[in-house]
Parts: structure tokens; sequence; C-alpha cells
């Protein structure tokens, strides 16, 4: 059974579950969810814990061996189980089919690991594990999920704060979830019980926003021109790598290209076999709507001419010539026609 974040705690207080599968690469929602699975299980009597990695050393017959031992202190165990790849192989697969099947009462099953694909998530062992639990994905919050979230958060903290403050702490933290519950958390030590002003936020918190570059090329392709400047700029400044951004966009140069020529002979886009899911489709439709095929052939032309010169290391500053490329994207000239003048 699938339970979003947002909802697991409202859940998990209707009783506790035999299997918990937590995965995800937003960290704060998954320790929020892993430590309330923890306590909810110490009050029901789960006082011991083994904690198990499926690393390249793992044995899958320590797995067994936990389902099956008797303690001589509890006879109720949590048994938390990493997965860093966010898959088990072939032997683990079959392992955790065969512990789902066997799971005694007096045993809990926490599994967690790294953000998962569809093809995980329709996997035998993960349907298993499903049908006798819950599942959460946890995923960065953006917009208004991420104000409700912000909201929510401080009235757990007993701070209160008006939609101008919620909206500045979301633009400090944006991308990193687990800095603005740590900001929220020195909040409330100063103003608990009180409304916070945009001045207070601003004198205490720090601009901890962290982006990637696959939601980089989200922004972009939506349009969000002023979010897609921020980015680039945090970007830079954690050191990634400029030919990391460049490759993503001539990457997605050349699946825009097959899309709008599709799109184009009025054939059917099928967004699954381009490896797009639903919740993108949106951000390439708004693209495809912008972009006609003669300034995509323009953005080629751009694409060719920066990949030589990074490669070449040529370019002097190459998060400005990124933030050129980005704005062709987003369908915004870089040159203006004679006799314009710039506002």
């Amino acid at each position: 059974m699938q339970v979003y974040p947002n909802r697991f705690h409202e859940q998990l207080s209707q009783g506790l579950q035999s299997c918990y599968l937590l995965f995800g690469d937003e960290p704060q929602q998954k320790f929020s969810m892993m430590n309330a699975v923890r306590e909810q299980a110490r009050k029901q009597g789960f006082e011991e814990r083994t904690v198990l990695v499926a690393d390249k050393d793992f044995s899958w017959s320590q797995l067994l061996e936990a389902t099956q031992a008797m303690s001589l202190f509890s006879s109720m165990i949590l048994i938390e189980l990493e997965l860093p790849t966010g898959k088990p192989g072939t032997e683990g697969s079959k392992m955790l089919q065969s512990v789902a099947e066997g799971l005694s009462s007096d045993i809990l099953l926490l599994v967690h690991g790294p953000k998962i694909g569809k093809d995980v998530q329709k996997a035998k062992w993960f349907k298993a594990l499903d049908a006798i639990g819950v599942h959460s994905i946890c995923y960065a919050l953006e917009g208004r999920q991420l104000h409700s979230w912000i909201q929510q958060t401080l009235q757990q903290f007993n701070v209160k704060a008006d939609a101008v403050t919620v909206a500045l702490i979301a633009d400090f933290c944006e991308g990193n979830m687990l800095a603005a519950h740590q900001e929220i958390e020195k909040l409330a030590l100063v103003y608990a019980g009180q409304t916070v002003t945009r001045e207070q936020v601003e004198q205490i918190i720090v601009d901890q926003s962290r982006f990637t570059v696959f939601q980089l090329i989200d922004v972009m392709l939506s349009g969000e021109q002023q979010r897609c400047v921020k980015m680039l700029y945090r970007l830079e400044s954690e050191g990634i790598e400029p030919n990391i951004v460049i490759w993503a966009l001539i990457r997605e140069f050349q699946l825009l290209w097959k899309l709008k020529t599709l799109q184009e002979q009025n054939q059917p886009v099928s967004w699954q076999r381009f490896g797009i899911w639903r919740n993108r489709q949106g951000c390439y439709e708004n693209a495809l709507a912008r972009l006609s095929k003669p300034v995509l052939a323009q953005i080629r032309e751009q694409l060719k001419d920066a990949d030589v010169a990074f490669k070449q290391n040529q370019v002097v500053r190459p998060y400005v010539k990124l933030c050129h490329l980005c704005m062709l994207f987003m369908g915004v000239p870089l040159t203006l026609p004679l006799g314009a003048s710039v506002a």
C-alpha cells in the first residue's frame, strides 16, 4: 500500500504494519519517517533493533538468520535493511520474497534506500513486501507543496509565519529540506510561540538551497527564468563541473528535436518510450509549444560551438555561457534586432 510522505505519520498512528519500504533521495522526509517507525515500534514492544546493509560484502543468509533468531532480551525485533542501490539482486529478491511469506508478528521489517524507478516497484520482491506493509517514496518538494510543508513544520515547532515569510524560507532552502528543517528549529529556539517576520527570518537563516542538474533541466523546460538563474548560481557555488551541465543540455536538445519532429508529422508521442513519466510531461509540452523547429536548429548550433569551447577550456566564465544557453531553451533571444534598446 502506498502512502505519501505527508500522510505517513497519520497512517502510522493507526497501527504498525509488518513491513515498511521507504525510498527516495530526499533525506529529511525519509529520516523523519524512519524515526517515526522506530519510535512507534518501541512503544509497541519492539525493544531490539538489528541493522543490516546489503552492500557487496553482504550475505543474504544474515537476513534469514535475523528473522529466525530468538533474542535473549526481547521477543520482538525491528530489522532495518538498507539497499544502497535500491535493488537487492537476484539472490536478495528471492530471499525477500521468502521472508515476506513467513514474516512473524514479532518481526518488524524496515527496508530503505535511494530513489527507485517503476521497474523496482513492479519487482516481485517489492510487491510481496508491499502486500503486507506500506511503501512511501520521498522526493524533494517544490512550489506550493514546499510552502505547505514549511507551514506545517513551523506549526509543529509552535512558530507562526505569514505567506511572505514562508516563501522567503522556501527561497533560502529550496532543494534542501534538511536545511529547511534545521533553520526552522533555530527559529523555534528564539521565537517559539510567536509570529516571525520576514526581517527576523533574514537575520537568522542563511541561504542553503541546493539543486541538481536534473532539477535545473525541468525548471528550464518549464520556462521559469528566475529560478533557472538561481539554480545555475547554486550549482556553480557547489562546484558542479560545467561539462556535466552542457552534456545535460545537449541530451535535452536531442530529445526535444525528436519530439518536435513527431509533433510536426502529427504522430502520437509515446512519452514513456522516451523515458518521460507523467509528472514531467508538462515540462516538455511547455517547451515544445515555445520552441519552433528553426529555433531548435539555432540552439543546436549554439550547443555545438559551446561544447567545443568547453572541451578546449576556452570559456572564461562557463556558467555565464550556460545561462545564455538555458535562456535560449526558454525562448529568450540573446541578440537584439537593429535599433532596439534594452529597457
